[in-house]
């Protein structure tokens, strides 16, 4: 079996949107409540997914080989955890025609002004890791990881009005040892570091 073949658009599985209701539409999200008709026909509801901005999850090392976290309350899980620097891209369009399709900047550049913003640090190159949706099965925004090399601080944080944050250094194995503990909780940053162990 080629699975380097499997058809993402397979039409005996695929379904077909029937009716979309949109629940809450502005700036920050698009949360939909759908009717879909199933590959045997029937036709199914209330399905529930939405729209966010697509984001970047940077994996910083330093220059003397330490990696550059940040700790911050988040409201899902209501507690402070220990996480990568990570922000939304800059999309065009704005809550009444809702085109989160068109991007502002390139993940490249949201990496980076994410990096220097969260951390005051720049970084000598930036390596592309992988570029996976958020969470598939309701929502359609993509997350893209990079491994930043080099970093160095050449500013102070300069952060959003909602963003309260600490930037810490950490070791590779206090990153292992945090995860093992279940003590550094967002899956895709859990990802990231896997895949930037590879190429370190």
């Amino acid at each position: 079996m080629d699975i380097q073949k499997f058809d993402k658009k397979d039409p005996s599985l695929v379904w077909e949107e029937v009716s979309c209701e949109h629940l809450v539409q502005d700036e920050w999200i698009d949360f939909r409540r759908v009717a879909y008709r199933l590959p045997d026909g029937k036709v199914w509801s209330p399905y529930y997914n939405y729209s966010r901005r697509s984001y970047v999850v940077i994996v910083p090392e330093t220059e003397h080989g330490t990696y550059l976290c940040v700790r911050q309350y988040r409201h899902g899980i209501r507690e402070v955890t220990t996480e990568f620097p990570a922000g939304g891209i800059e999309t065009k369009g704005d809550a009444a025609d809702y085109d989160r399709s068109v991007p502002a900047e390139d993940a490249l550049e949201a990496a980076k002004r994410e990096l220097l913003e969260e951390t005051g640090c720049v970084a000598d190159s930036f390596t592309p890791l992988i570029t996976i949706p958020s969470n598939a099965t309701i929502a359609d925004n993509y997350a893209c990881c990079y491994l930043a090399k080099g970093c160095r601080p050449v500013a102070r944080q300069h952060l959003d009005e909602t963003e309260f944050l600490n930037a810490i250094e950490l070791t590779g194995d206090d990153i292992d040892t945090l995860i093992k503990t279940g003590n550094f909780q967002q899956a895709i940053h859990v990802m990231a570091w896997l895949l930037a162990k590879e190429k370190v």
